[in-house]
């Protein structure tokens, strides 16, 4: 064995991966199988990284000298081909929610003012407020769904960002795609229209749809995905956005520089390809979800349909004496999302991890 497949031999067996004869195999079930407690607190992915993305990991300990910029547009050219699109529209970040922070400086500097549906994805309206900017709050409706018809009619000619983000978080709820269409093209003549479509791999509605085709038609839409969910990168800190060359290249000078580092790109790389691993770890969440969902109504909560690796259920009680006492239970579940302050979203992990779940629950309510 010569010198550098030793190095990444010996870097494999230190992350607890070997190469055997027939293809890249874990010698665990996944590093948090060994952590308590048990996560379901950030809506990540209890699968990944693939075999793929851990074999491109060990290549890329040889790139660990040079800076990342030249491995880019391997990525960018992989999503542009998939989506129709050139390289010039695509956005590398640290993560969506890097994306997000792009697209709330263009738009939220200067005493910009941005609309968002609450409660939602932070990243936008958090970041919007520490820069000055003035953020319109628009409740979800009666479905937990974004009240689509209120933030037209809120929309004003000072607005410059509109953020959707669709399955929302934390409600998991989706709106079908001709009704976010039809307000994105017509909401769009005023403002740019920025739809978060992190757990778009993870939706099996038929009714449900990417707005990428407007980014392709030309339209004032930018539309951010993440490898932090169904990929299960969410250590490494890689997204994307995509959008009009011009609005992408007005992100890009907001983007920290060297934000997407080189091994996060290589895995992403393998992981955009590796479709059997996104199917096999879409389709396991779908059935932890499954019986999640099932459990939480049985014990006769109210819980909203989801179409993400989380759900969110009317706890009926404070959510933080809730998720304190889970705590103790070796249970992390999701923080408090005002103003539901009696609701509770809850990860989705794996079988075990679910029924481990439910067993806290039963000792905590029971």
């Amino acid at each position: 064995m010569h010198r550098r497949q030793w190095f990444k031999t010996s870097a494999l067996a230190a992350a607890g991966l070997t190469i055997q004869p027939y293809g890249f195999q874990s010698t665990r079930l996944t590093p948090r199988a060994l952590t308590q407690p048990i996560r379901l607190h950030s809506n990540e992915n209890p699968y990944g990284p693939s075999e793929a993305a851990r074999m491109a990991l060990a290549e890329a300990l040889d790139e660990g000298n040079l800076y990342p910029y030249h491995a880019y547009g391997s990525l960018e050219q992989l999503i542009a081909e998939r989506e129709g699109l050139t390289p010039d529209h695509v956005v590398l970040g640290a993560g969506s929610h890097e994306v997000l922070r792009m697209a709330a400086m263009v738009y939220g500097l200067a005493g910009g003012e941005i609309m968002t549906a609450h409660p939602t994805f932070e990243g936008v309206a958090s970041y919007a407020q520490t820069i000055g900017a003035y953020v319109h709050l628009v409740p979800v409706d009666d479905n937990l769904r974004l009240d689509l018809p209120t933030m037209d009619r809120r929309l004003t000619q000072r607005i410059g960002l509109v953020f959707l983000c669709n399955p929302n978080n934390p409600t998991g709820t989706i709106l079908p795609a001709s009704d976010v269409r039809t307000f994105c093209e017509e909401a769009s003549r005023n403002a740019v229209i920025l739809v978060d479509e992190a757990y778009y791999e993870l939706v099996t509605d038929p009714s449900y749809g990417s707005m990428v085709d407007l980014v392709r038609d030309g339209g004032n839409i930018i539309v951010s995905r993440t490898f932090s969910k169904v990929y299960g990168l969410a250590g490494l800190r890689i997204g994307y956005g995509l959008a009009r060359p011009d609005i992408a290249r007005r992100l890009r000078v907001f983007r920290t520089s060297g934000s997407v580092n080189i091994l996060a790109v290589r895995a992403a790389i393998a992981s955009y390809q590796d479709q059997t691993f996104v199917r096999m770890s879409s389709d396991k969440i779908a059935a932890s979800r499954s019986f999640a969902t099932q459990f939480v109504q049985e014990q006769g909560h109210r819980c909203a349909p989801s179409h993400t690796n989380f759900i969110f259920f009317h706890l009926g009680s404070d959510i933080e004496t809730f998720q304190h006492k889970m705590q103790k239970q070796g249970v992390l579940v999701g923080r408090p999302f005002p103003p539901y302050m009696d609701w509770c979203r809850v990860s989705i992990g794996t079988d075990a991890e679910m029924q481990a779940f439910a067993n806290a629950y039963r000792v905590v309510q029971g």
